[in-house]
């Protein structure tokens, strides 16, 4: 909430970093005026895009709770944390900053459209962050500049007669990917897009076994194509 007019929320662009709870942890200067705020009234939001987001399509997670002030005895241990998510941040270092963590009591997740839920600050806690998400972003560039024929096929293999005209991949994890499929209906000129789910048959636990995994869906998909 904004100090300088109340009643209103102010808004703000941050950068953060996960602490080993999940509990997003900040450096701001004293002079931003989000800081004020947050000093007056802890209570805030953030949300947080995926890298690809360009639309309401598109994932994205909002995290509600307090952001407060961090005892110094913990400041070192959260900047080793912050600066490995953000390396060049060389304004940590600055007399006038100081560090924030937020303490999480909801959290409301949107994946796209018809896809939302909420998630406790339990749940969440207990989760981990999935391992080939980390790099999954590249695979997903890899295969969109030079395999994109592959993911046509394996998309059409799980809708038959979709008419795949294109399929992005914009994300990769351990039991699959998410593709936004453009098409063009049969009885129709105008172009329709939308994002799908593709699984993987069994749960990747590397980059290599996610390369098998995406090898095998398609000689797969090129056979049942075949027949």
């Amino acid at each position: 909430a904004s100090n300088r007019k109340e009643g209103y929320p102010n808004g703000s662009v941050v950068g953060f970093a996960p602490d080993e709870d999940g509990n997003p942890i900040f450096v701001f200067s004293g002079m931003s005026s989000h800081t004020q705020d947050l000093l007056v009234d802890p209570k805030c939001s953030l949300t947080v895009a995926s890298k690809q987001f360009k639309g309401a399509a598109d994932g994205r997670v909002n995290l509600m709770g307090q952001v407060k002030l961090v005892p110094h005895e913990e400041k070192e241990a959260l900047k080793a944390v912050y600066l490995k998510k953000h390396p060049d941040a060389f304004w940590v270092e600055f007399g006038d900053f100081n560090w924030f963590r937020m303490d999480i009591e909801r959290i409301n997740f949107v994946g796209g459209f018809a896809r939302a839920g909420s998630v406790t600050p339990e749940e969440y806690q207990k989760c981990k962050p999935d391992a080939i998400s980390a790099f999954g972003v590249h695979i997903a560039s890899h295969m969109n500049d030079d395999h994109m024929e592959s993911t046509i096929a394996m998309i059409e293999s799980q809708v038959p007669g979709l008419n795949a005209k294109e399929a992005v991949i914009t994300s990769v994890d351990s039991l699959g990917m998410y593709v936004k499929v453009t098409r063009s209906p049969v009885d129709s000129e105008e172009k329709q897009q939308f994002k799908m789910r593709l699984p993987f048959p069994r749960p990747a636990n590397d980059r290599k076994e996610v390369k098998d995994i995406i090898v095998e869906m398609t000689r797969a998909a090129a056979s049942s194509a075949s027949e």
